[in-house]
């Protein structure tokens, strides 16, 4: 992280206490409007930890070809999802974004360029959940896209470099699900899949003992990994979450289930 870039940080927001990580499995668009358990769990945490200054996040719905971040005043709420009711294409999370953060951001991450960008706003990995936790859209949010050309062991690196953005007070938020395969949906009764289940559980012994390189190496942990992680997008976001984690830190679940059949809400709090 380059030193002028802290710098500016502190001129931004001034001094904060770190900010805890999240990951958080965001599972259907529908958890934005339904109130479920897993919305009500994302509820509680946004009243639990202290208020952020701004939130980045990291999305399985933004991918582009290299690194961009948003650099807009005011993001437009992305409905990129479809076949849902009405009633969830007419959700408006009109947060602020932050251009300055953006910047920062930017200037924060030597791994590689990092492009503004103008287009994007907030998909609904982001807004669906950032709406549940923070529903009066007062913080600031931006979000980092997931390069698809690179390899999961590169988001790994790439994710060390945001560490000063946590003691500036922004809240980072990995969104995606560690288990998520469109494709082996169980729409008959629901029940959990026991490669499913098996993947799930493998992923979080490696987070207990820290083993973030065999993690990162999830494509060689067998067939229910290869079942659970079909396309990297949902599983990269974990990756930032974990490497963000101090050696000191506690690492807590939440929403610690499987819906459909394949797809896990497995969250985590570090810090």
């Amino acid at each position: 992280m380059k030193l002028n870039a802290l710098n500016k940080m502190t001129e931004h927001f001034g001094n904060s206490e770190t900010m805890p990580v999240l990951f958080v499995g965001h599972g259907s668009p529908m958890n934005a409007i339904e109130d479920n358990e897993f919305s009500k769990s994302w509820a509680d945490t946004g009243k639990a930890i202290t208020r952020p200054n701004a939130i980045l996040c990291i999305s399985a719905h933004w991918e582009t070809k290299g690194t961009c971040v948003t650099a807009m005043d005011k993001p437009q709420t992305i409905h990129d999802f479809g076949g849902f009711p009405k009633q969830l294409f007419d959700v408006q999370y009109p947060a602020p974004g932050d251009v300055e953060l953006a910047n920062e951001t930017k200037a924060g991450i030597s791994k590689t360029p990092v492009g503004l960008n103008y287009d994007w706003g907030l998909d609904h990995g982001c807004w669906s959940v950032v709406s549940r936790m923070y529903p009066n859209a007062d913080i600031p949010v931006i979000q980092l896209s997931l390069d698809y050309s690179k390899p999961a062991q590169w988001h790994f690196e790439l994710a060390k470099e945001l560490a000063f953005l946590r003691k500036k007070g922004v809240l980072i938020i990995g969104s995606g699900n560690i288990v998520h395969n469109l494709g082996l949906l169980n729409w008959k009764d629901n029940k959990t899949f026991d490669w499913a289940i098996e993947a799930n559980d493998k992923v979080k012994q490696l987070i207990n003992i820290r083993d973030y390189q065999r993690l990162a190496e999830y494509d060689s942990l067998g067939k229910s990994l290869q079942l659970a992680v079909p396309t990297p997008e949902h599983y990269l976001p974990l990756l930032y979450t974990l490497a963000l984690k101090d050696d000191k830190e506690q690492l807590s679940y939440f929403n610690d289930k499987m819906v459909m059949g394949s797809i896990s809400m497995t969250s985590l709090k570090i810090g």
